[in-house]
């Protein structure tokens, strides 16, 4: 199991994901979104598991600017330019993956 968690510094739920991967001392690597953002490729790999629409911070004030574009392509592009509205946690575990906190689906892959 190669877990990544995505998330930010200040984020309830990121910091829920991470206590429940330490409680069953399963080693993963998290990366800050809002500092280092992801890759192309990882932006994609986590779109074609949970759907684009799934990746967007719903509650960011910042909502609207990316709600209006016309094409998927130009809100991965701007996820990518503006990595704070991705909604956070997002958790990979190889292509598989989740966005929010989900331990039901976290537990299928211990």
């Amino acid at each position: 199991m190669n877990i990544q968690i995505f998330g930010k510094s200040k984020c309830f739920d990121t910091k829920k994901a991470e206590r429940y991967f330490k409680e069953r001392r399963i080693k993963y690597q998290f990366v800050d979104v809002v500092k280092f953002g992801m890759s192309r490729g990882e932006l994609s790999s986590v779109k074609s598991a949970v759907g684009l629409e799934a990746m967007i911070d719903k509650n960011d004030r910042d909502y609207p600017l990316i709600q209006y574009l016309a094409s998927d392509e130009a809100k991965l592009e701007k996820l990518f330019e503006e990595p704070y509205l991705i909604k956070t946690p997002v958790v990979r575990n190889g292509r598989q993956a989740t966005v929010g906190y989900c331990p039901e689906v976290w537990k299928d892959w211990e």
